[in-house]
């Protein structure tokens, strides 16, 4: 049974072309090698997309990679991890440590599926033992990782981060807002970390400078409990879950 209702094909769709290169000088050897990266660049979309073809509606748990076991955003984030299992999500993290590995602990402790999306950095990040073994996807490449986040989830989730957190944030709102993405809630979870940067959004950019509209902010929300997670991502889809693309 198909969990997602089905969203009508886009028939406008343009095409690209490559522009010359200035000089003309090198452009054979190039297109060689970008032509070769094509194919690294789709293979990781095919193996994403593989990966998710029998998941459940999933949500997507970000937030600092900083963060130790047993401190209080690692246990927020291992029970948002648990609580969205036991309703029946998936949970992705980026697959690293931190909170990523406490709400891939939670949503497998709870039975659930626990997906992991990790990136290859010269820091050498390495995957969380929490993760299924057949969910696991490592990238190259961090704007093909992105889609991955975004096509499959329900909701994102961001506990308190630092600048990739704030990164993943800013891209759902933007692809949200310009109608490249289908509606789906942004949860600030810890009001007293994002309330600042929150406030800024609305009073700098809203009201002050007019760059947003209030409908921009319809679809983000600041919370503290993790019990409301799950309502508030239920009462989103009053007729059901879709694929954001």
């Amino acid at each position: 049974m198909d969990i997602y209702r089905q969203k009508p094909e886009n028939p406008n769709k343009g095409t690209q072309k490559l522009l010359p290169h200035p000089s003309g000088a090198g452009r054979e050897s190039d297109f060689m090698v970008d032509g070769w990266r094509v194919f690294k660049i789709m293979a990781e979309f095919v193996s994403g997309f593989e990966t998710m073809s029998d998941a459940e509606p999933a949500v997507t748990v970000f937030g600092s990679t900083r963060v130790h076991e047993g401190s209080p955003e690692y246990l927020l984030a291992e029970k948002i991890g648990r609580l969205l299992a036991e309703a029946g999500f998936s949970v992705i993290t980026g697959g690293g440590p931190g909170v990523m590995e406490a709400a891939n602990r939670g949503a497998q402790g709870a039975g659930g599926v626990s997906i992991g999306f990790n990136i290859k950095l010269p820091n050498q990040q390495s995957p969380n033992k929490y993760i299924d073994h057949d969910k696991l996807v490592s990238f190259q490449y961090f704007f093909v990782r992105k889609v991955m986040f975004v096509k499959y989830a329900q909701a994102f989730i961001a506990l308190p981060g630092g600048f990739g957190t704030l990164d993943e944030v800013s891209e759902a709102v933007t692809l949200i807002q310009t109608g490249k993405s289908e509606r789906f809630p942004v949860i600030l979870m810890g009001r007293s970390y994002w309330e600042g940067f929150y406030r800024w959004i609305r009073e700098t950019m809203m009201k002050q400078n007019g760059y947003i509209s209030e409908d921009d902010l319809g679809f983000i929300y600041l919370e503290d409990d993790p019990e409301k997670v799950v309502e508030i991502i239920r009462g989103f889809y009053p007729d059901g879950y879709i694929l954001n693309f």
